[in-house]
């Protein structure tokens, strides 16, 4: 009598669910346009008409796929936030998690660059970015208005810049372990310039 190896939690989980871990695992290693639906659902061992009957088509697929990177992004970032609570050093906490980040084995940059730069302009992928940008280009202006900044919106861009840059810089320079702390110091750098111009304004007055 033959008995059937029971499943393992992976195989027991929605089919859903294992499409998105499949999808995270091969789009963020190798790219959106790289990988193909086949290799997909053999990963997620699921059958081609459960992904289409789930998500339509490979784009909200993706797009689903960035959904989850935009929610796992924000709700790390959001936890570092709330974990201190000098404005100043909450700035900073967001460069630190995503120090933590630069670290990893598994880092390969920014999801929403890689997949924006394979995707045709005007799409799913492209409405992703976007949104993710902007909350964190929100994220950056709301905690430079919290530490007193006198221009906000400038701050919160120049912080934007330098989160980008990091990231790029860890993906391109093989998890350089100096990017870290260079990355801190022109956060200070530029949070020392901005704050003692708010400093001098708020003595003359």
């Amino acid at each position: 009598m033959t008995t059937t190896a029971p499943a393992s939690p992976e195989q027991r989980a929605p089919a859903r669910q294992r499409l998105l871990a499949a999808a995270n695992e091969l789009f963020y290693a190798e790219g959106v346009q790289t990988v193909g639906i086949d290799r997909i659902i053999e990963r997620a061992g699921v059958a081609k008409a459960s992904l289409y009957n789930l998500f339509g088509s490979k784009e909200e697929l993706v797009a689903a796929y960035l959904a989850s990177r935009h929610d796992r992004t924000t709700n790390r970032l959001s936890e570092a936030i709330e974990c201190v609570d000098d404005p100043r050093q909450k700035i900073l906490a967001v460069f630190d998690a995503q120090a933590q980040q630069y670290q990893e084995p598994d880092f390969h940059g920014c999801a929403f660059i890689a997949a924006s730069t394979e995707a045709p302009s005007g799409g799913l992928v492209e409405h992703a970015a976007d949104q993710f940008r902007a909350w964190i280009r929100c994220m950056f202006t709301d905690l430079a208005e919290q530490a007193g900044a006198p221009d906000p919106a400038s701050l919160g861009r120049q912080l934007h810049l330098i989160y980008d840059g990091a990231g790029l810089a860890a993906r391109m320079d093989h998890h350089d372990p100096e990017i870290a702390p260079s990355v801190r110091d022109t956060v200070q750098a530029v949070l020392d310039a901005a704050l003692t111009r708010t400093r001098r304004t708020t003595k003359r007055h």
